[in-house]
């Protein structure tokens, strides 16, 4: 078990650890969504969106970034960004997507998350982007709370299709200052 004083690190994952980006993505995500989504829809996006070959040819798309958190050598967390070509939505060369934010939920309450978050807005910054922003979907309470106290404010929807079953994702922004 991590103390609060073990450091986190946040780290760009390279191209050699795709297996284990993998296995980071399938777990948040089911620890995340399971419960409240059906076993077969689960396993169909899961299939889709985190085989290992998508996963290789995401880390090799330059306008894609991911990033570890990293606790004694362990991702306990990650975070994909994505520039203009790679957005699943806006398409905006002045904006920088987080496409994804997780953390594993026995690290959950470590400001892992804010972590994560305060690299997307270096990143953001680094590359001149006027604003950050993300799709959530509505159901998800805690993370629409956590991206509130972050600073972003919805500013459209959008759907989100998980197997079978079509979501709704609140669009939020923040404006990098």
């Amino acid at each position: 078990k991590m103390k609060s004083k073990d450091p986190i690190i946040v780290r760009k994952v390279v191209k050699e650890e795709a297996s284990l980006l993998t296995e980071v993505q399938i777990n948040t995500f089911m620890e995340t969504f399971a419960p409240f989504n059906t076993e077969e829809n689960m396993r169909q996006y899961i299939s889709d969106s985190f085989s290992e070959e998508k996963v290789e040819k995401e880390l090799a798309d330059p306008h894609s970034t991911f990033y570890f958190a990293v606790g004694k050598g362990i991702p306990v967390g990650y975070l994909k960004v994505n520039a203009s070509a790679a957005q699943t939505d806006l398409n905006d060369p002045l904006s920088l997507e987080i496409e994804r934010i997780y953390v594993l939920q026995s690290m959950k309450g470590k400001k892992i998350g804010k972590k994560l978050m305060e690299q997307a807005f270096l990143h953001a910054k680094n590359m001149g982007c006027a604003y950050v922003w993300l799709g959530v979907w509505e159901m998800n309470r805690p993370a629409i709370e956590f991206y509130e106290y972050a600073g972003f404010r919805v500013f459209g929807e959008h759907s989100f299709v998980l197997g079978e079953d079509i979501q709704k994702d609140l669009l939020m922004r923040k404006d990098v200052i």
